[in-house]
């Protein structure tokens, strides 16, 4: 098995240059990490409530049910999901 595509290798390479980089630049600021923490309610919470209110339209033109409200909900939250955690990614 090649050593470059070692999963272990890799975490710990990561893991080493994380650490290098903290011992360089220090720890974030407060207020950049609080931020972050608002960038990711906010891409959470915008395509959950579009998948709402779209599946709500949806599903008055429809004639009534939930089918569309529920669908698009989730797909919001998914997506949400998704954004956020590439957001992390860039983080790190």
């Amino acid at each position: 098995m090649s050593n470059d595509h070692d999963p272990l290798q890799g975490s710990v390479r990561r893991r080493r240059e994380r650490r290098e980089r903290w011992q360089r630049e220090g720890e974030r600021p407060m207020g950049r990490n609080l931020a972050l923490i608002g960038v990711l309610g906010w891409l959470v919470i915008v395509p959950t409530l579009a998948g709402l209110f779209a599946g709500r339209w949806l599903d008055e033109r429809a004639g009534g049910g939930l089918f569309w409200t529920a669908a698009l909900l989730f797909a919001g939250v998914v997506l949400g999901g998704w954004l956020a955690w590439n957001r992390i990614e860039q983080e790190r």
